[in-house]
């Protein structure tokens, strides 16, 4: 996994130097650049040729086209894609948090992370090799609501998402695109000695729109929402919004007001009630009513 690792580190670092304000950066630059951020997280320096073969990774890996321009001598991203950019971003957050948990890494005497790590962050790498190189995974499945019942998974990976501090896999079981928790993989295998041909149609932004989280119900309409907080409330969801649709409509010392758009589904209402101090829901009525029976049947609980 460490060699895997430290390649896909070494490729995010690369995107981040060439994404900047300078169009254009020499191969020099890009070579001492490269060194220094992998050296502060603790692997070694690596000759230009690997970064060569890097470049080319990185088209295969995010989509993301480095060209080397003659006249400048220099490298550059050939037409940015905000969206592409965007996903890259996730990414170099994730793996960079994720290497700062390595006890052997440097990252770690200055970087405070969580205590709670995710199980099972091994099989991220392995999965990201299966995807890029399109082998079928076999792995034993934790499910989580059938007593913890094992099954016997074999899969065709198509993407890795994150979400809410947690990885999924989307894969094809059989015909149908399903979804499995990372953290409840046991015992990966890649058949790296079969191939298949990936569903290059699937648009993973539509897919993903009107939902919060991973979590997308086809028969869990989408529905438009009002909800209501007091001012402190609204600060802080305005620098983390609920969701992509969120609107606001009323930001006053009295009160923050915001529309939202997407399923309701049980993980969107657990987040609402992650934040309750201060929520009114305004509408749908029945959103109202599902939030009002959880607060009823805690009261009862804990009185």
């Amino acid at each position: 996994m460490g060699r895997r690792l430290e390649g896909l580190q070494r490729m995010l670092v690369i995107v981040n130097k060439l994404k900047g304000k300078q169009t254009y950066v020499s191969k020099d630059e890009l070579e001492k650049y490269v060194a220094r951020c992998m050296e502060n997280r603790g692997y070694p320096s690596v000759h230009f040729r690997t970064l060569e073969r890097d470049l080319n990774e990185i088209k295969l890996l995010f989509g993301i086209v480095i060209a080397h321009d003659k006249l400048h001598n220099a490298y550059y991203i050939k037409e940015q894609d905000e969206k592409l950019m965007e996903r890259y971003e996730q990414l170099l957050l994730n793996f960079d948090l994720l290497s700062a948990l390595s006890d052997d890494n440097v990252l770690s005497s200055y970087v405070l992370a969580e205590h709670h790590r995710p199980l099972y962050s091994e099989w991220i790498s392995p999965l990201i090799e299966a995807i890029k190189h399109t082998h079928p995974v076999m792995f034993r499945y934790l499910l989580v609501r059938h007593g913890n019942e094992m099954a016997e998974k074999k899969v065709l990976p198509h993407f890795l998402k994150e979400s809410n501090q947690r990885w999924y896999l989307l894969a094809y079981e059989g015909d149908t695109l399903k979804t499995f928790g990372v953290d409840r993989i046991r015992e990966l295998h890649v058949v790296d000695h079969e191939t298949f041909k990936r569903n290059t149609s699937i648009d993973v932004q539509v897919l993903f729109r009107d939902c919060y989280g991973i979590w997308n119900q086809a028969d869990i309409p989408v529905e438009d929402i009002e909800l209501k907080y007091d001012a402190l409330d609204g600060s802080f969801l305005k620098s983390m919004p609920l969701h992509h649709s969120q609107q606001i409509v009323a930001d006053t010392p009295d009160e923050f007001r915001v529309t939202l758009r997407l399923r309701i589904t049980n993980d969107f209402v657990m987040e609402l009630l992650s934040r309750s101090r201060s929520l009114e829901v305004i509408r749908p009525q029945h959103l109202r009513e599902r939030v009002r029976q959880v607060y009823e049947e805690a009261l009862k609980r804990n009185s």
